[in-house]
């Protein structure tokens, strides 16, 4: 695992987004199709912002996953993982191809269908971020380090609900939906390549208890400390909980 750290989030934004793009023109050139996995949340907005407007990406030929969605919310919330991408990324950039998870469908069907899509080849490039309590997608910890399946339905942890509340998603902590449809843990590591984008204080001991303490499913990032192929890009506010020695300094 690669740890980058940047002064402020648009200059994070803007690495991270040359390094997502030449792994998806790598991809295309190799094999005529890139597929990757894309994250939302407040913590991707500058690197989602960077990566729409990097030229040279044929997007045409870009097939998205899409990580995780509430259960039961309309594609016309504000919160809807659905209406994010679909305005902060798949439309900017013209995207080819996308699989979004439908929360407002029984979400057996969904995982299914999403499912059966993302199986047929692997991935190339997985976006993920990682929450205040260190999950990643929707794992809230304690989170599944098991399971197979490419999808699962989880229950959301009150600190995940009450970061939502607090990045202004929702008003209210009884309006965030309880259960989401998220990619599992072991899904997320069959991506050949994953780029880890993490700003911001709030985020700084999630990120020390992931990348410092034990591989654990209580700090659902931590397993990407097992990945052959992970960059974790940090602000200056989120690595600063983090030793000298593991920042290089």
């Amino acid at each position: 695992m690669i740890i980058k750290i940047f002064d402020d989030k648009v200059s994070l934004g803007k690495a991270a987004a040359s390094q997502a793009a030449a792994a998806i023109c790598h991809a295309i050139a190799e094999k005529g199709t890139a597929r990757i996995i894309a994250a939302t949340g407040a913590s991707q907005f500058e690197f989602l912002d960077a990566l729409t407007q990097t030229p040279g990406v044929d997007w045409q030929n870009v097939e998205m996953f899409h990580l995780d969605e509430y259960v039961g919310l309309s594609l016309e919330h504000a919160a809807s993982f659905r209406k994010y991408l679909l305005e902060r990324l798949i439309r900017p950039a013209g995207i080819g191809a996308y699989h979004l998870l439908d929360g407002e469908l029984d979400p057996q069907e969904v995982i299914n269908k999403v499912g059966h899509a993302l199986a047929a080849a692997p991935v190339d490039v997985a976006f993920v971020g990682i929450g205040e309590n260190g999950h990643l997608a929707f794992n809230d910890p304690p989170a599944d380090f098991e399971t197979d399946k490419a999808y699962i339905v989880v229950q959301l942890d009150g600190a995940c609900r009450h970061q939502q509340v607090g990045e202004g998603w929702f008003s209210s902590l009884e309006e965030v939906p309880k259960k989401a449809i998220s990619m599992t843990i072991r899904q997320i590591l069959k991506a050949k390549e994953i780029i880890c984008i993490v700003p911001d204080a709030r985020k700084a001991a999630a990120v020390k208890a992931c990348f410092e303490g034990e591989i654990s499913p209580m700090a659902p990032a931590s397993i990407l400390r097992t990945h052959p192929s992970t960059t974790v890009y940090l602000d200056k506010d989120s690595s600063a909980l983090l030793s000298a020695e593991l920042v290089g300094e």
